[in-house]
């Protein structure tokens, strides 16, 4: 892999993560991978960030709140069983780095290591959340997505390295 400025990096942003998915390794003692289908690139604050969406009942929500540095991975398409174990399964009764056959990778900028084999990983701190509120949707049907009210927190990410196969 090499490394890229953000501002070289070239996307199809809605494939990316609703279709092809990622991995949301967050951590520092003990980095869990999840997958991860809702986010964003972009700029804010003017810097490139990346933003995740996690709810609370998730172990990487207490990882991410401890240690607001994270890395977020897109695996080839051969990779999509273990996508699937890391999104079905807690990190909290499961080593899913071992169960899903994955190998971390240091980082170069964070502690938090990125994932082996990725096509396209970004290391990434984090600089601000918000908590969604339900009573700021617009549009009814949102609401749905929420049965257990577990409203995602959004953890805004300061792109720090880029790192691409292509």
């Amino acid at each position: 892999m090499r490394k890229i400025d953000p501002a070289e990096l070239a996307v199809r942003p809605f494939q990316l993560l609703d279709k092809e998915w990622a991995l949301l390794v967050a951590g520092h003692n003990r980095p869990n991978p999840m997958t991860v289908s809702w986010g964003g690139l972009g700029t804010l604050w003017n810097r490139p960030v990346v933003t995740v969406y996690v709810r609370p009942t998730r172990h990487t929500w207490g990882l991410l709140n401890a240690h607001p540095e994270f890395t977020l991975n897109v695996l080839p398409a051969a990779s999509r069983p273990a996508l699937e174990l890391c999104g079905s399964r807690s990190g909290r009764d499961l080593d899913k780095w071992v169960a899903a056959g994955l190998t971390a990778q240091p980082s170069e900028v964070v502690a938090v290591p990125r994932v082996a084999g990725a096509r396209l990983a970004f290391e990434c701190r984090a600089l601000a959340t918000l908590d969604v509120d339900p009573s700021r949707f617009l549009d009814p049907s949102i609401e749905k997505l929420y049965a257990a009210k577990d409203y995602h927190r959004v953890f805004l990410g300061e792109v720090l390295a880029v790192w691409t196969e292509e």
